[in-house]
């Protein structure tokens, strides 16, 4: 099979209304106040164990769930509570999750790293890196082999992109010319480690002409140039051309987990991001510049958004416990009967 041509760096931008920024802005504003109050519950101790933030990475998903239609999948890595609020997860059940309780997505079982809807089609929220990908590509098959013309949006970070299980999955999903959107999220940084010290070829989105797919390089930090290539991409694979590979260049403001206080970069390196760089600042000046809204429409969507994720926080520190009862459920394995050999 003879590889297919690789695709510059995307510059297209989608032309939207008003009203489509002013969304974008709120559920861009829902991740990162949302991910500000997990950060701060997880300091009073009220959530356990690892706790990976999206700060600064919002319009990666905001901008592909604006691309994507009702049906189509998603599945990412640990760092994944932008993910779930940006394809319409009740922010209560994803704070309660974190909190391990009662009302949370997976009963208060999964905590932060092990979420799922089936009613969104989020399929996780994976502890293991790298170890989603092969899983979005059998996502993709299912989609084929049922006919149904969907997407699976399968996320991963820059540091799995160093994965062996990601070559083969490109390999078959290749192959297989399955529907499959692979979409590294390329924060600069696997874990501490900067993507100048971990790789030799750090064009990440390249590397998949060695199996023949097509992809791009996007901007990140602009949710109308994502929503663009995510048109792109989608068009790509419904129209039967295989998967396809978005290299999307982002930034995480806060550490790996909030166990890393991030002491391989510098706060000069942080602030310049947030100061010149700034996805939602981004957003915000187009609204108000194209006279699209006004400093107190904003302030009161953030008012709004601001009382939501209060909502959600009050309701993670209220909902029960699980019960013991409910460490038997959701439990899939067959009965093994009396007296064989288990």
């Amino acid at each position: 099979m003879a590889a297919r041509k690789t695709t510059a760096r995307s510059a297209k931008k989608p032309n939207v209304s008003a009203d489509e920024l002013k969304t974008y802005y709120r559920e861009m504003l829902l991740i990162r106040r949302f991910e500000e109050k997990a950060g701060q519950l997880y300091g009073m101790g009220l959530i356990g164990g690892f706790c990976h933030l999206y700060i600064g990475q919002e319009a990666v998903v905001v901008g592909l769930e604006a691309a994507a239609d009702e049906g189509d999948k998603r599945i990412t890595s640990y760092r994944d509570h932008g993910h779930m609020l940006a394809c319409g997860m009740d922010p209560k059940g994803v704070m309660a999750e974190l909190t391990g309780r009662e009302g949370g997505y997976s009963k208060g079982k999964g905590g932060s790293m092990h979420m799922f809807s089936k009613e969104k089609h989020f399929y996780g929220g994976h502890g293991i890196v790298a170890a989603q990908v092969p899983i979005g590509a059998g996502l993709a098959f299912a989609d084929k082999y049922k006919g149904n013309d969907r997407v699976t949006f399968t996320y991963f970070g820059d540091g799995a992109a160093n994965q062996g299980q990601v070559y083969e999955a490109y390999n078959m999903a290749e192959i297989w010319n399955l529907p499959c959107i692979f979409v590294i999220e390329n924060n600069q940084y696997a874990m501490g480690t900067s993507t100048k010290r971990s790789t030799h070829s750090p064009s990440y989105w390249e590397r998949g002409a060695a199996y023949g797919i097509e992809g791009e390089e996007v901007d990140g930090m602009d949710v109308l140039a994502v929503k663009a290539a995510g048109e792109k991409a989608v068009a790509h694979c419904r129209a039967g051309k295989g998967p396809y590979i978005l290299e999307i260049k982002t930034y995480r403001y806060r550490g790996h987990s909030m166990s890393d206080p991030a002491k391989y970069r510098t706060r000069e390196e942080v602030q310049e991001m947030r100061e010149k760089r700034d996805a939602i600042e981004h957003v915000r000046q187009m609204l108000l510049t194209g006279n699209h809204a006004s400093e107190e429409d904003l302030k009161a969507i953030d008012k709004e958004i601001k009382e939501i994720v209060n909502e959600a926080a009050e309701f993670s520190k209220t909902s029960p416990e699980p019960a013991l009862e409910e460490l038997w459920t959701d439990i899939y394995a067959d009965e093994v009967p009396q007296g064989s050999a288990a």
